[in-house]
Order: C-alpha cells, then structure tokens, then sequence
C-alpha cells in the first residue's frame, strides 16, 4: 500500500506541474503532504505529527544546496552586470552571423567544454550569461536553449567528480578505473547525439525564422548592439576597468571549485563579498546590485526548500524503502541473467523519481548482490545504473535546475515536457553504446 500511494504521489506530482494545474513549488510542497495524510491514516507506522520533523529533515538536508544556488545566481548576476562575459559574447556573435544552426551547436559545444568542472550550476549560469542575449536577439526559442545545455551537463555528469559516478564507487567500493574509463566511448557517443539534436534545432529554427518578416531581426547587428539589448544588462553597472580582477576571481573560484578546496556554498558567499566589495564600494549600488538579482535568488530558494518538502516526506515515511522493495521483489528469478540491463533500465525512471542518493545507497547494492548470483560483476552493475542519468536532471528533485529555467524564462514543467523525449533519446544513444561495448552485458 505505501509502495502504491509513493508512486501516485510521483504520478500526480508530474501530471500536475506538466500540465500546469500547479506551479512546481505549490505541488513540491502540497501533494505530498496530502499523500502522507492519506498514507498515515490507510498503512500506519508514522503519525501525522511525525511530518512536520520530516518536513524539516528534508529542508535541512537541501540547505546548504539552497544557500550555495542563492549565492551562485548572485555571484554570477553580478559578472553579468559587470561585463566579465562580453568578450565570449562578443566572439560567439562574430563566429555565428546571426546563423541558428550555428547558435545552437556552439551552445551544446559551450556546454560541453564548461560541464568539465561537473558542477551543473555553474554551467547554466555561463552558457545562459553567453547566449541568452543571442537567442533573445534573434527571436529564437529559448527551451531549446534549456534543451540542449542540459542534455550536455547530463553527458558529463558521468565524470568522477560530478556525483553520481562517486557515489557508485562509494556504495559498491569500486575504484574509478573500473567505473567510469569504460564510459567514455558512450559518453563520446552520446555528446555526438546532443551536437545531433542542437543542429536539428538549429534547421528547424532557420526554417522557422526565414518566414518572419525581414524587419523582425537583425542578423548584422554588432556584438555591442546586442549586449547592450539584453534585458539583464545595466550599462551603468558594466566595469570595463576591472575585468582582469573579476575573470582572475571567477577563474580561481571555478579552480577551488573542481579542487572541493571549500563547501560550494561558502565558496560562493566568500566570492560573492569580494566581488560586490570591489566592484560596488558604494552601498547604495550594492543595494541596486542586490535587488537587480533577489527576485531569480528568491525563486531558485522557495523551490529547492520546497523540494526539501517532498525529499523529507519520500524519506520520512519510508516511501522510498517501499518503492526500491517493490520493484526489486517485482523481478522474477528467470531475468536473473539480465541484472544489468534491467538495472540500467530502472536506473532512469528512478534517479527521476527519487534522489540519487536513495537510488545509489539504497538499491544499488541490493541489485549488485542480486546480479552477483548470476555472473555479473559489482562495476557492471554499477556501470549500469548510470545510464539513466540521461534523464536525471530533468527530475523536479535536482535543485540545479530549477536555476536553468529560471535563468531562460521558462516554466519547469514546460522545460520537461519540451525536452523529455530528447533526454530519452541521449538515454537509448547511450545504452546501445554501452552494450555495443561491452560495458556491461545483456545476458550474464
């Protein structure tokens, strides 16, 4: 029964937000409230007073998450107001003459090259802050923005240093080596796949834009011009004398942070003061700076809070144990033999679904001793289980996210419904990679 009520939570939860019945921070925060109402009165095991604690566990755990996105879209606000991303702009204006086909592709390379540091949040604020003024200039479709730089963070989220990866090598106690270096060839494969997508966009979008009228856009606009017409630009703010202090800045928090020299938050925080200090001594400027940013902080904040609410009460209430219980009890002992691709399966629908850290302390060592007495190896299980990271950021419980859609103008269930089946397609491009490669087998 808990099992049964879990994923109805999840089912009326995404039914809700994608078809826009409920903003996603009205439905993180009520409907599963209103599923442990129900679950504590039908299963028992917990009382409805229990929730209000569980509530607050999940808050606190996605905590310092939050504070670290509030001081990131600050921080990252504020080179923007400066001027540190002009030059990229600038370059990227000169190398795309105005071409969607062009826009798009370089995004998805763009994003590539700076997912490197594995760290999602820092890659939507410098892929959005270099092209959102072009796509906004050239009248493009921002989702397909959205689209294609999270498919490209969800590439490199495989890297050893981007989480999941390191929390397969914790669970099952397997070193990089037998983990990761086997996926490159899929994640090789599956960046073409993005690079795929993006040009295909980039078609759609010439064709699309080739029919408006001649006076709707300027493709020989400078790179000046449009700078200077994105809506998040202040000229006044820009500070053209300092941009060697703000790119030695950045350059050295982005280092502290693939080194994990500090926690990301305190990072931020610490980055942020330096930076409004010597850029804005004035405090009235200061205070300009900060309300030209809070409302985006604001919204990024309620909702990684309210997904504390939900993380809380999945937990609380043993949901989570219940869902994993269920399914694993739900393969029969004749699919023994196929451990692995059923792994990499289920792998997708819950890393969407539930946290990673559920999915990767929780069920993965169950499946790794359940494909133990069928021949398969601990690395291919935990091989796997990280094919499904190809959806996982596009799950209202990854908090980085909700920054992206921020940042683009969208709302999320919009941004999930719009790019859903291409996050599937980098799933199956990825999969079939995988056992082309033997990565793991499809029959032990």
């Amino acid at each position: 029964m808990l099992s049964v009520l879990a994923f109805a939570m999840v089912a009326t939860f995404m039914t809700l937000i994608m078809m826009k019945r409920l903003s996603a921070i009205v439905a993180l925060i009520l409907v599963p409230i209103i599923f442990a109402v129900v679950a504590a009165a039908l299963v028992g095991g917990f009382g409805i007073g229990d929730l209000g604690s569980m509530m607050m566990d999940g808050v606190k755990e996605l905590a310092p998450t939050g504070v670290m996105l509030v001081f990131a879209i600050l921080y990252f606000g504020l080179m923007i107001d400066v001027g540190l991303f002009d030059p990229m702009i600038g370059s990227i204006v000169r190398l795309v003459h105005g071409d969607p086909v062009r826009v798009l592709v370089g995004t998805a390379v763009l994003a590539l090259i700076v997912s490197l540091d594995g760290d999602g949040a820092t890659t939507y604020m410098i892929t959005t802050a270099a092209m959102l003024p072009l796509y906004r200039h050239l009248k493009m479709d921002v989702r397909m923005l959205a689209c294609v730089v999270i498919m490209a963070g969800a590439v490199m989220n495989i890297l050893p240093w981007g989480g999941p990866t390191a929390r397969v090598m914790s669970a099952l106690k397997l070193e990089a080596g037998e983990v990761f270096v086997p996926l490159i060839p899929a994640m090789g494969a599956t960046a073409l796949w993005v690079l795929f997508v993006a040009y295909r966009f980039g078609l759609k979008e010439r064709a699309r834009l080739a029919r408006l009228p001649a006076e709707a856009i300027d493709e020989d606009a400078s790179a000046d011009e449009i700078i200077a017409e994105d809506s998040h630009s202040h000229v006044e703010a820009r500070r053209p004398g300092l941009f060697w202090f703000n790119f030695a800045l950045t350059a050295g928090l982005l280092m502290a942070l693939i080194l994990g020299a500090m926690p990301l938050a305190v990072l931020f925080m610490i980055s942020f003061a330096i930076a409004i200090t010597v850029n804005y001594p004035n405090l009235s400027q200061q205070r300009d700076r900060l309300a030209a940013h809070a409302g985006n902080a604001l919204a990024v904040a309620g909702l990684v809070f309210a997904a504390g609410i939900f993380t809380g009460i999945l937990s609380g209430t043993k949901m989570v144990d219940a869902m994993s219980a269920s399914v694993i009890a739900a393969i029969p002992a004749s699919w023994g033999p196929y451990m692995a691709p059923i792994t990499a399966v289920i792998s997708a629908p819950f890393t969407f679904f539930i946290s990673n850290d559920a999915f990767y302390f929780g069920m993965l060592p169950i499946l790794a001793e359940a494909g133990a007495h069928y021949g398969v190896t601990a690395a291919e299980i935990g091989r796997a289980s990280l094919v499904g990271q190809q959806v996982h950021l596009l799950s209202p419980l990854v908090a980085s996210t909700y920054l992206l859609v921020g940042f683009v103008g969208i709302e999320f269930g919009e941004h999930q419904k719009f790019t859903l089946k291409w996050a599937i397609g980098s799933f199956v491009v990825f999969f079939l990679v995988c056992l082309a490669t033997a990565v793991f087998p499809f029959v032990a």
